[in-house]
């Protein structure tokens, strides 16, 4: 009798990408004539018992690194993270324990990592419980933040977005067969489902002016302090323009910007999942330099504004050095300088130029995985046959 496969997709809620892709990929397989059992695991649930910061803080570590986020507590953040390496590397033996027994309960056919740190725990783990059940990390980044963030020396699958990606995976000694480059981060199904748009009469619908360049200024599910600062500085510029202001769940911001007098209109949003509405209403893009968020941006054609310095966490600096090697966004070294940096993106026919280069990146990444996850699955079927 014909069984199903059982593929477990694993992330956390740190940041919130994780989750999205892993939502977004069950999605669209599920669409599609794929006979797979796609189950999503929070892998902060499975190691719960051993969150050493948890037992430090009473907090989550994902939540410490939301609430990080949403303060712009980042700076430092350099040191931390091998602190944080250290800390679970004590606890690898105890994390390989408690994930050998969940492998060997749930019986995956394939487990796809969409989650950093973890990954040799989850390897050794998965060899020791189901010897042959192939391993598969997809990173949510443009790059590794190398050593142990991503990428693990270990006889497993990578998939990646860019060839920075690539070239480090070749680097760590990864054959090519085992290494799957895709055209960009996995970005949520609606982003390919966006229906005709009449800018102009969604924003006076908004109430903002149908013609006055638009920023969407946007920082994650969480938001960020940075956003008031910018709405302060270009709320009140001489320039002509309007801001969208998307503050997340943070609705102590969203009370601030509210009460926050300006010369010009903002538009003020709480956690929303129309973010592909409020980029067809917009020009450009301001935030933080995640790879979510600009992939976004960039998919819906919007040149971005990104900050790069000591505050910026280190696995997303590259994602700034991308943005400038492509030549389709400005980055700054630091949000202080956001109004001169908006004069010249409008005053100057840049914007134009970065959407001709923006429109020539074409990201489908979320429908080529799939036959990738299919071909790594049949490969592995092939060598259990032997």
């Amino acid at each position: 009798m014909h069984k199903s496969k059982s593929l477990d997709f694993i992330y956390f809620d740190a940041g919130g990408g994780h989750r999205s892709a892993a939502i977004a990929l069950q999605s669209v397989i599920q669409n599609l004539d794929y006979d797979w059992n796609v189950r999503l695991v929070n892998l902060q649930e499975v190691l719960d018992s051993l969150d050493i910061f948890r037992k430090l803080t009473g907090i989550r570590l994902q939540d410490i690194y939301n609430l990080a986020l949403a303060r712009g507590w980042t700076l430092g953040s350099t040191y931390l993270l091998p602190c944080m390496h250290g800390v679970i590397r004590i606890y690898h033996p105890a994390q390989v324990k408690l994930l050998r027994e969940f492998w060997r309960e749930r019986r995956p056919d394939m487990v796809v990592s969409l989650v950093p740190n973890f990954n040799r725990a989850m390897f050794q783990s998965l060899q020791s419980a189901l010897p042959g059940v192939p391993f598969v990390t997809i990173l949510t980044d443009l790059a590794d933040y190398p050593p142990h963030f991503w990428m693990e020396r270990q006889s497993q699958y990578l998939i990646c977005g860019t060839a920075r990606a690539v070239e480090q995976a070749r680097q760590l000694g990864f054959p090519n067969e085992q290494v799957f480059r895709t055209s960009g981060m996995i970005l949520r199904p609606q982003f390919y489902e966006v229906p005709a748009f009449d800018r102009a009469a969604e924003r006076v619908k908004a109430g903002l002016d149908p013609q006055k360049p638009t920023a969407l200024v946007l920082f994650g599910g969480e938001g960020s302090n940075a956003i008031y600062s910018i709405a302060e500085r270009l709320g009140n510029s001489s320039a002509d323009l309007q801001l969208m202001l998307i503050c997340g769940r943070n609705a102590q911001l969203r009370a601030r910007l509210e009460h926050l007098k300006t010369r010009n209109r903002l538009l003020v949003e709480g956690f929303t999942k129309e973010i592909p509405r409020y980029m067809q209403m917009a020009d450009f893009f301001i935030g933080k330099p995640g790879p979510g968020s600009i992939s976004e941006a960039l998919h819906m054609g919007l040149p971005v504004i990104v900050e790069r310095n000591a505050w910026t966490l280190p696995q997303e600096r590259y994602n700034a050095e991308w943005i400038a090697e492509q030549g389709v966004g400005i980055v700054l070294k630091s949000f202080r300088g956001i109004e001169p940096a908006v004069r010249e993106l409008l005053a100057s026919g840049k914007l134009d130029k970065m959407r001709e280069r923006i429109r020539k990146l074409e990201n489908r990444a979320v429908f080529e995985i799939p036959p990738i996850l299919e071909q790594i699955l049949n490969s592995a079927r092939d060598d259990g046959d032997r």
